[in-house]
């Protein structure tokens, strides 16, 4: 591979399953890939996504909430939507970058009502692990018709 390809992860608010791949990949496919991450809206940065991502040695707690009209990068090689709402208000992007759609379950929403901090943080470590057992997958699970 001549260069590192450039790629987006977007969700709804780039407040945790986004910066969780930008994260995960920079670190673990660092090497073949530039990541990126945004979201539709800006909804903030989660704190219990950063607490989880800390219980793994990764620190996300400088990652600004931002939104695809504020990266300074705009041409990528692949945009991956990672949930059901950002597949849906995907914005425009020029030709050759290819859309690929891998949704996860949204810890928020998962959260319920409990009250013990280890049940309010189990949606988001199995989001955590799940995203990062497909990063470990790139860029081979990508297509590779652009």
């Amino acid at each position: 591979m001549d260069r590192k390809l450039k790629v987006l992860f977007l969700c709804t608010g780039n407040s945790c399953r986004s910066q969780m791949a930008e994260a995960f990949t920079r670190r673990l496919r660092g090497d073949l890939i530039e990541p990126f991450s945004a979201g539709i809206e800006k909804q903030g940065l989660n704190p219990r996504a950063v607490t989880v991502m800390a219980e793994i040695g990764l620190d996300i707690s400088s990652g600004v909430s931002k939104t695809v009209d504020e990266l300074e990068e705009k041409k990528f090689d692949y945009v991956i939507t990672i949930c059901d709402s950002a597949r849906e208000a995907c914005p425009f992007f020029p030709a050759g970058t290819a859309l690929v759609h891998r949704g996860f379950d949204d810890p928020p929403a998962l959260e319920g009502t409990e009250e013990a901090a280890d049940d309010i943080l189990s949606p988001y470590r199995r989001v955590r692990d799940e995203i990062r057992e497909f990063v470990l997958t790139l860029p081979g699970s990508l297509p590779e018709s652009r």
